[in-house]
């Protein structure tokens, strides 16, 4: 359970650099289905990178998939 709090705080200041798909989408003056195709492609995006940067760190089991839904989260931005 550390070692899951440990890579959930160190991943969560990479993650905040990045603008999250909620705070691009309103920069980008999205509505209607726009919004909803971007947000959804966005998503999409973000759990493929996550799921690298799950990998990339040899996570397994729990402490793979709480950080990968943290990430995705955080990337979102809801």
């Amino acid at each position: 359970m550390s070692v899951a709090i440990l890579v959930l705080a160190l991943a969560a200041p990479a993650m905040a650099a990045e603008s999250s798909c909620k705070a691009r989408a309103t920069e980008k003056k999205l509505a209607g289905a726009a919004l909803t195709s971007f947000m959804k492609k966005c998503e999409s995006d973000a759990q493929t990178t996550c799921d690298t940067a799950a990998g990339d760190k040899k996570l397994a089991g729990a402490a793979k998939s709480s950080f990968t839904k943290k990430c995705v989260t955080d990337a979102v931005g809801t």
